[in-house]
């Protein structure tokens, strides 16, 4: 079962999708990875999906591959008499660290890093920034502000700081325990939210060790200033669009979603493009003019996946919603504008034989027609190089280790499979002209580029480069 697109489709699992049949449907449908997102559902029922997910591999035979997503700080308003007040422009507000119940002049913030980092003139977000804050004076525990947009404030509203970077973790007691949970589990990628600095990522990867990829979504205006050191850290990035839209002008927000692709593509680190693609669908049999217009932007940078959330997890139609993904993403990937577009944002290759050999596969492929290029590696490393290059055929990795295929799923143009180690080249070779037929990726009297390392099973020796024909 292979996709006839190179971009991929990550949709997030929820109470409204949790059986085998509603996963199966999905992933017939298009979805290519499943987002566990651990802000919400106890940890029996993310293991229930992950079970279900590891049944329908079998059933299917491809690997499938799991994201979990940790919920990172939440940073709120305390508690209203009555449950809420109405806040007006132009009046004062006073933030108070003390658990005080709130009023229309007054209300509790107890978060001592965002008093810690406040100064006058810092504007302060609440309830996903439709009310705007102004501090006029503050001090440790507590901040007079200045109502700038006024409206409606109830209890544990979210609260932003977009100008100043908290001295706070990204990582809370629950997110440590979720996360040796989930690779406990199997988790194929974990997402960190709440990412501010370089030092964020690193770490996370300390504590992962390996055991899956650390995606780093990149929400916080403070992120976007250590771009490219927070993308070289990370295995792959996250474009969360929701958060930075809330703390970013709506104008921002596109040159900062084609800055983060670009600087992903340089390095060859998959990125995804999330929160809100289709959101209209929520409710909707189809989505609107301007949102399949935001997928296929997307899919036109070269963004390796895009996702669904609410879509999926708590929407009326799920799988239409990746139904019609698929068929944006198929549609664009078909229009001559997009390779034209693909060929001409190619980024040169580092000075490494890695690069090297990869950029060769391309150009080999295009000048002998190649159908399909055919990568070996223990890590995903030779996969990933070959999928920077962005070439005009399918990749199909080839790796001896489950976890591997499974983190590949989420790349461009790879279609991951599981096979046993190679001992020798010859038997690379044949091993890559078998499961190409069987793939239905080449035919009798086809060409495919065969990518490797000698020796075998050394991770980053991408070395050798095979032109096979299919017999």
């Amino acid at each position: 079962m292979r996709r006839k697109r190179n971009a991929k489709i990550i949709a997030t699992l929820g109470p409204g999708r949790s059986s085998e049949k509603e996963i199966s449907e999905l992933f017939v449908a298009g979805a290519d990875v499943f987002r566990l997102n651990f802000s919400h559902g106890a940890h029996a029922e993310h293991k229930a999906r992950h079970d279900v997910i590891r049944r329908l591999e079998k059933v299917h035979g491809r690997p499938i591959c799991i994201l979990m997503d940790l919920q990172g700080p939440k940073l709120r308003v305390g508690e209203f008499e009555g449950g809420g007040a109405e806040l007006v422009a132009g009046q004062p507000f006073r933030l108070e660290l003390s658990e005080v119940l709130g009023n229309d002049v007054c209300a509790s913030l107890p978060h001592p890093e965002i008093f810690a980092a406040l100064k006058p003139e810092m504007d302060l977000l609440l309830d996903d920034g439709k009310i705007r804050l102004r501090v006029v004076r503050c001090g440790d525990d507590y901040a007079e502000t200045e109502v700038v947009t006024g409206g409606p404030l109830s209890n544990h509203k979210g609260v932003n700081v977009p100008s100043a970077m908290l001295d706070l973790s990204p990582l809370t007691p629950k997110d440590l325990k979720d996360l040796e949970y989930g690779l406990e589990l199997g988790v194929d990628w974990v997402a960190l939210s709440f990412v501010q600095r370089p030092s964020d990522v690193e770490e996370i990867q300390a504590l992962v060790k390996g055991r899956a990829g650390v995606m780093a979504k990149l929400e916080k205006p403070s992120a976007i200033d250590f771009l490219d050191e927070i993308v070289e850290l990370s295995d792959a990035v996250m474009v969360a669009r929701g958060d930075l839209g809330v703390e970013l002008p709506p104008e921002d927000v596109p040159i900062i979603q084609k800055r983060i692709i670009a600087s992903c593509r340089r390095r060859g680190k998959p990125v995804v493009v999330a929160t809100q693609m289709l959101d209209s669908m929520v409710n909707a049999p189809t989505p609107t003019r301007a949102e399949a217009s935001d997928v296929a932007t997307a899919i036109y940078d070269c963004a390796d996946a895009v996702m669904l959330s609410a879509e999926t997890a708590v929407g009326k139609y799920p799988v239409e919603s990746v139904s019609i993904m698929d068929r944006i993403i198929c549609r664009v990937e078909l229009d001559p504008l997009y390779r034209r577009m693909v060929d001409s944002e190619r980024q040169a290759p580092e000075h490494t034989v890695a690069d090297a050999i990869s950029a060769a596969a391309r150009q080999c492929a295009e000048t002998v027609s190649a159908v399909a290029i055919v990568t070996f590696s223990s890590t995903g490393s030779t996969t990933l190089r070959v999928a920077r290059e962005r070439p005009a055929v399918p990749i199909l990795g080839l790796t001896p280790f489950a976890p591997v295929a499974r983190k590949l799923c989420l790349a461009w143009g790879v279609h991951a499979v599981r096979t046993k180690d190679a001992q020798s080249f010859s038997e690379m070779v044949g091993k890559s002209i078998r499961i190409s037929r069987r793939e239905e990726i080449a035919i009798s009297g086809d060409a495919i580029v065969v990518v490797a390392g000698i020796p075998f099973g050394t991770p980053g020796g991408t070395n050798i480069l095979r032109v096979a024909k299919v017999d």
